[in-house]
């Protein structure tokens, strides 16, 4: 059975559902869905959303920048619908994530050149999500695991952020390695299809059109890395959550969501 959820307004929706367990189990389906920006979705879609799949959470990983340039997309208007904003970039300005007012695309888009040190040079630009807001990260999750209905985590591609978010939620359900790995790249099934929605956008397509198609294909090695960090520095994704104040009651209500 099919993972992605078809809508007419987001191309890169699927469900963390049906991926093979430690244990020898599979993820919960229906319980938390991942996905590209949701700006376009189109009244259809909502219903498919809300009153079909019973959405009730949506973690928006976008810039305020983003935000503010895109808006908050027609999900704000269903009161059934809660929304937990929590961006992944150390915004300090605002508009920006640095301390400015104006919007610079180049501190603001996801996959613009950024200025990057030591540290990220050794670790990758993943591990600055973590790095910059663990407490996004750790909110994020648990909104994920909120019990009242499925939630839906998503960003702008729905590759990167969305991507490290995913993967630190299967990993708290002991989804395997092998799966989790193979979850981040079938984005690339849908990359074409991603590329041309966001193009769309005057937010996106001037640094889209300055980099080959390829530079943002997901590929196995970059997920693969940001494990390898974790589980050097901090004896693996658990440790680090630990570290930041994750709880026994957190990893028990994040499993319920998506274990049976």
């Amino acid at each position: 059975m099919t993972r992605w959820i078809d809508l007419e307004g987001a191309v890169n929706a699927r469900d963390l559902g049906g991926l093979p367990t430690r244990d020898g189990g599979r993820t919960r389906r229906g319980r938390i869905f991942r996905a590209d920006n949701l700006q376009g979705l189109t009244p259809g879609d909502v219903a498919v959303l809300v009153g079909e799949l019973n959405l009730r959470h949506v973690v928006d990983l976008r810039s305020n920048a983003e935000v503010a340039l895109e808006g908050p997309g027609p999900l704000t208007l269903v009161p059934e619908v809660r929304h937990h904003h929590l961006t992944l970039f150390a915004e300090g300005g605002t508009h920006t994530d640095v301390e400015a007012d104006t919007i610079d695309a180049d501190r603001v888009l996801p996959w613009a050149e950024r200025a990057l040190d030591e540290e990220l040079r050794v670790t990758g630009f993943y591990f600055g999500y973590l790095r910059d807001r663990p407490d996004a990260v750790v909110a994020a999750l648990r909104a994920m695991s909120l019990d009242d209905g499925a939630a839906l985590v998503h960003c702008a591609a729905g590759k990167d952020r969305t991507g490290v978010l995913s993967a630190l939620a299967l990993e708290v359900a002991e989804a395997t390695r092998e799966a989790i790995v193979e979850d981040y790249v079938v984005t690339g099934e849908r990359l074409e299809l991603i590329l041309k929605r966001l193009r769309s956008s005057e937010t996106y397509r001037g640094d889209l059109d300055s980099r080959p198609a390829d530079d943002h294909m997901p590929r196995a090695r970059y997920i693969e890395q940001f494990f390898q960090v974790l589980d050097e520095r901090f004896g693996g994704p658990m440790g680090w959550l630990t570290r930041h104040g994750w709880t026994d009651a957190d990893t028990t209500a994040l499993r319920a969501r998506l274990r049976d």
